[in-house]
């Protein structure tokens, strides 16, 4: 069995030569080539998922960091590879918080590649020594943001969090925090868009990981 790729990436002559390399490959076949975020969403709503989504940083319309965190979100058996001309920690760091397993520069040879894609179908994940640099330079405690602050969460946010790791219901929460059951409806939404959930369970547990709830 052969493992499905598709690339993403908007530079038809590079995807023509990724997709010529890949198709060598004993494991490895090429589904079908997009050139941005939109069309690969587009096949993925016929039903066109693959095992690897290679992609780029930079193309139009819709780019790979919103591609990879849309993929997250919605796909995450998904593995993303990120392929770029891009070296600046910034981007590499974005990218893999958006949830890619992999990242690599497009001047490498094709060996790194086939070795990044059985890295990533085995492990999950492929990091490379000049990557894992990155990312160490990019935890400089100097650097370190407050995860609520990048979370944009408010104060009744926060209220309505820790109300919810409780085995209080929704109507008591609203009875609680003196507004309508549609009000917390509204502050759940926007808490599990935020947090990237999607339960009450997932809730509780990031709450606990994020420090805003203590066991």
């Amino acid at each position: 069995m052969k493992y499905k790729i598709v690339i993403a990436d908007d530079h038809a002559l590079v995807a023509k030569a990724l997709a010529g390399l890949i198709q060598r490959m004993d494991n490895y076949e090429v589904m079908y080539e997009v050139e941005n975020g939109v069309e690969l969403i587009q096949q993925f709503k016929l039903h066109l998922i693959p095992d690897i989504v290679l992609l780029d940083i930079n193309m139009p319309e819709m780019d790979g960091y919103e591609t990879a965190l849309w993929l997250k979100n919605n796909y995450p058996d998904v593995k993303v590879l990120a392929l770029s001309m891009y070296d600046k920690e910034e981007a590499i760091v974005e990218m893999l918080r958006n949830g890619a397993k992999g990242y690599l520069l497009k001047g490498c040879r094709p060996s790194e590649l086939t070795l990044a894609l059985d890295s990533i179908i085995q492990k999950g994940f492929y990091y490379t020594e000049y990557i894992t640099d990155k990312l160490l330079k990019s935890l400089n405690p100097e650097q370190v943001k407050n995860p609520l602050l990048e979370l944009g969460l408010n104060d009744r946010e926060l209220e309505f969090i820790k109300m919810a790791c409780t085995e209080l219901t929704y109507t008591e929460i609203a009875n609680k925090m003196c507004c309508s059951p549609r009000t917390i409806d509204g502050y759940r939404e926007q808490v599990f868009q935020k947090i990237s959930v999607k339960s009450r369970v997932g809730l509780a547990v990031e709450a606990i990981r994020l420090g805003i709830v203590v066991l």
